[in-house]
């Protein structure tokens, strides 16, 4: 008896299986919390230089005197006088000789560069940007963090493989989950950045001699504190990334193939209950290093799942027979059915031969479509993780903006759990990544266009960019399992998501662009490049053919024909071996 045909004796989703199901997708919540934690620790505020020898300036006028010391030391932009913007990084260097003008204004002083900062407080009390001045020439630092998360989820997904995947192997989640829940649940213990730094802090006065733009103090500061965030961030999330695809893969073993669309879609609501839980605590918790500890330390209670049984199926890929056959009798127990006891045995498992994904790029037909689903796979992580990176850099709060991005993604959630078995993958997806595409391209005629009053109207595009982009996400796991024959099918989905995490790497950077193209169009051009980029995407994906409810290929010579000479729906298939009584 093949392993479908016991769950379907087990019951698909029985009492056991919906119990199990529960647990293994608890850790999806919090892997959406760390994923997304950089939003609030790593958030950019308004800046401007210290006065020149005062120990406490404040970003915020606090009275007449300050003001008038203000508009004495820090230039105004453009030199307006009606504008209230200071230069971030520039004060006057003034003397004894130094003369003013009726709005005390310096006439014959010099501008230079500043080594210290005031920041505004009314949003965060403090961020990982102000705590190490990441500003004026640094800020590609909050986008190199960043990347090195997104890097140790590459590495991370390399680790939850089988070396042999990428050669031909027959299963590529075979990774103990114990090895994961207990590096998860115990890494905070040995990192100590979530508390405030006490090294002796520079006794200088602010902005007291002639500076250039070079941070001395860059390296001094930043690097046993940032080091410490870049190291974890690898460790964390090369774990997080070993963690989620084995108990999702778990979760959908754990049920009969008639659920096993819905249980991969699932598990996407409790990542979206982890983006809220973020946004509630981090309204309350203002600073970055008291926030990241606040969500750090509940994944302590993820070692108790230490003791969750292994899946069967994985258990039987390593000939763990015994094992797997206690697994089987428990949840045979706990639905109320009888398994025979040899039920498992040898001819379990299905077997065959199993080649690399570079067996099917030697077929143009297939070299198409493969780079196609790579396309789509890199376009969707860069998209997605885009999106939601750039919430920080929208108009209007920042947590109110939150909320609603992450309420756009499980409404998307919502939209695939109930038509990606009847509309089909194909054009789900294709028309998910061109609505997206489409809501983040149109944010150019809004920051062109639009007035100061209208700029929710680019909160919202962005929000209708992140539903389609999300649904997107929920879907091209599924379709690209679908879409490879049996024989490559580990090969080709582990490599597809080696791709994505390549995507997820520069999503940081394009974020980031409008730090170096200044103004309106600056803020829009990430928009537009992510629109861009998903509206070619949704556009290509057109081309490949649909899944639902044919019989999938499992040879390469399947593959090539797939699509072109289809094959019967399966439900077609039943009922012919119904009337012919075979």
């Amino acid at each position: 008896m093949k392993y479908d045909d016991i769950t379907i004796v087990l019951g698909e989703f029985g009492k056991y299986q919906k119990i199990l199901y529960f647990l293994v997708c608890l850790p999806a919540i919090s892997l959406g919390i760390q994923m997304l934690l950089p939003v609030f620790s790593l958030a950019s505020q308004s800046y401007r230089c210290s006065l020149p020898g005062s120990g406490t300036d404040s970003f915020a006028v606090r009275d007449i005197d300050h003001a008038i010391r203000i508009n004495q030391s820090i230039p105004r932009k453009n030199q307006d006088r009606t504008s209230l913007v200071y230069e971030s990084c520039e004060f006057y260097y003034t003397n004894e000789n130094t003369t003013y003008n009726e709005f005390n204004v310096p006439i014959n002083a010099s501008v230079v560069s500043c080594n210290s900062w005031v920041y505004d407080q009314s949003t965060f009390q403090k961020t990982v940007i102000t705590e190490f001045d990441l500003v004026c020439g640094q800020e590609l630092a909050r986008a190199n963090a960043n990347m090195a998360i997104m890097a140790g989820l590459l590495v991370g997904s390399l680790e939850d493989a089988d070396p042999k995947d990428l050669r031909g192997s027959s299963d590529p989640f075979q990774v103990d989950k114990e090895s994961s829940y207990l590096l998860e649940g115990a890494w905070i213990t040995g990192d100590g950045s979530h508390f405030p730094y006490t090294d002796q802090e520079d006794q200088r006065e602010p902005n007291t001699v002639l500076h250039t733009t070079e941070n001395t103090n860059m390296i001094a500061n930043i690097s046993p504190r940032l080091g410490l965030i870049i190291d974890r961030g690898n460790i964390l999330f090369m774990d997080n990334a070993s963690n989620d695809t084995p108990t999702t893969v778990q979760g959908m073993e754990l049920v009969g193939p008639s659920y096993r669309v819905a249980a991969g879609v699932i598990v996407e609501f409790f990542w979206c209950t982890g983006l809220f839980i973020l946004c509630l605590v981090a309204f309350f918790v203002r600073s970055w290093n008291y926030l990241q500890l606040a969500m750090a330390c509940p994944t302590v209670l993820l070692l108790l799942l230490y003791r969750l049984p292994e899946s069967p199926r994985w258990l039987m890929s390593k000939g763990r027979f015994e094992e797997a056959r206690v697994v089987l009798q428990k949840c045979a127990k706990v639905n109320g059915v009888t398994l025979p006891d040899d039920i498992v045995g040898n001819d379990t498992l299905e077997t065959g031969e199993s080649h690399s994904v570079l067996k099917i790029l030697t077929v143009p037909r297939l070299l198409v479509r493969t780079l196609i689903i790579y396309l789509n796979w890199i376009v969707v992580n860069m998209v997605y993780y885009g999106l939601s990176l750039n919430v920080g850099n929208l108009s209007g709060d920042i947590y109110v903006n939150f909320a609603i991005n992450s309420f756009f993604e499980f409404a998307a959630y919502g939209m695939c759990l109930l038509l990606l078995n009847r509309v089909g993958r194909k054009w789900l997806h294709s028309g998910s990544m061109i609505l997206g595409g489409a809501a983040c391209l149109s944010t150019i005629f809004t920051v062109l266009y639009a007035n100061e009053n209208q700029h929710w109207i680019t909160v919202m595009l962005a929000n209708i960019g992140k539903f389609g982009i999300s649904a997107a996400f929920g879907i091209i796991y599924v379709w690209t399992a679908e879409l490879f024959p049996t024989v490559v099918r580990s090969s080709g989905v582990g490599s597809s998501t080696m791709m994505g995490r390549v995507g997820s790497m520069l999503c940081p950077y394009i974020v980031e662009i409008g730090t170096i193209i200044k103004g309106d169009f600056g803020k829009a051009l990430a928009l537009i490049i992510f629109g861009s980029m998903a509206f070619i995407a949704g556009l290509l994906s057109l081309l490949l053919p649909e899944t639902r409810g044919t019989v999938l290929p499992e040879t390469i010579k399947d593959a090539e024909n797939f699509g072109r000479i289809m094959k019967p729906p399966v439900a077609d298939i039943v009922l012919q071996d119904d009337e012919t009584g075979l």
